[in-house]
């Protein structure tokens, strides 16, 4: 259990880098998200034919991996949306309502009870986010982006659960990632008319930091998500995660110098945020301790 624990935080500090290449990158949202898909498909492809791990799915696998690539994209535009609109600080805040939405959606689609001490935790979370809410006027908008973009994340995560169990992460990433290219592709042609633009290729500037976003902060990213999906709940995970606006914060005060933009409201709530990652992580070490150990089968596919 403990080298999923570490992978898990392993990934939340690439995962930082993804609400910082966001701001970076000034490609829009839309063109941002469908750039990283096109981007690491191709990637993704070259490397599975030349290790030879690529593999067909039959039809049916096909349309609810891709279906869970729909999500995806959802969640990444309006989590770009977010940060456009606001500011990195803001967006990762509203995404830590993931937490609320997986204790929410985790019963009712895994049809278990529910659980008053993930809720718990959760509403300490919400009670940060509504602190930020009520005083903070210039970034409301941007922070429902983020918190709807949390809600399809955890949808997201959730009913990965299931489907993984079937397939290895490469055919769940690369499908997943195809479907995500698919939607996008098919609204590309009507939002380039509705936003007045006439190219979808990226100036060198963008080019640049959309590889590092595509190649480590994706294809990396989510290989280590999808192998910590598989040990720990998609609760704890998700909460976890409320980590990551700590520590994308704080690197985008140092290089954005965020914290002339945020007032006290904004701290005080990022501290609750903080308090219910401590509580939880507290209680999962006691849970693991009191539990006999399990045998872990270990994917070696890497």
């Amino acid at each position: 259990m403990n080298q999923y624990l570490v992978k898990l935080h392993l990934s939340i500090l690439i995962s930082c880098f993804t609400g910082i290449l966001g701001r970076i990158i000034t490609a829009n949202e839309f063109l941002l998200v469908w750039n990283r898909f096109f981007i690491t498909c191709i990637f993704f492809m070259a490397i599975l034919l030349l290790t030879k791990k690529f593999c067909l799915v039959h039809i049916k696998e096909f349309w609810k991996i891709t279906g869970l690539g729909a999500l995806l994209a959802i969640h990444w535009i309006l989590f770009y949306g977010s940060i456009k609109f606001a500011n990195v600080s803001v967006g990762l805040v509203a995404y830590s309502t993931v937490g609320l939405f997986a204790a929410i959606f985790e019963p009712i689609i895994l049809k278990r009870k529910f659980s008053p001490r993930e809720l718990f935790f959760s509403f300490i979370t919400i009670a940060g986010i509504a602190l930020i809410f009520s005083f903070d006027f210039q970034h409301r908008f941007g922070l429902m982006l983020g918190i709807i973009s949390a809600a399809f994340d955890a949808l997201f995560t959730i009913l990965n659960k299931p489907v993984m169990k079937r397939h290895t992460s490469n055919t769940m990433l690369f499908y997943e990632l195809l479907g995500g290219l698919i939607v996008t592709s098919a609204i590309l042609p009507v939002y380039l008319k509705f936003a007045n633009l006439h190219s979808i290729v990226p100036s060198g500037h963008d080019l640049f930091y959309l590889l590092i976003l595509s190649l480590c902060c994706t294809v990396w990213l989510y290989k280590l998500q999808i192998q910590v999906l598989r040990k720990l709940s998609a609760f704890t995970v998700n909460l976890t995660y409320n980590l990551e606006p700590v520590y994308t914060i704080i690197l985008a005060m140092i290089i954005f110098h965020e914290a002339k933009e945020l007032n006290w409201a904004f701290f005080a709530g990022l501290s609750l945020i903080i308090l219910s990652v401590v509580l939880q992580t507290i209680c999962v070490i006691i849970s693991n301790k009191r539990q006999p150990a399990e045998v872990e089968v270990v994917n070696n596919e890497y």
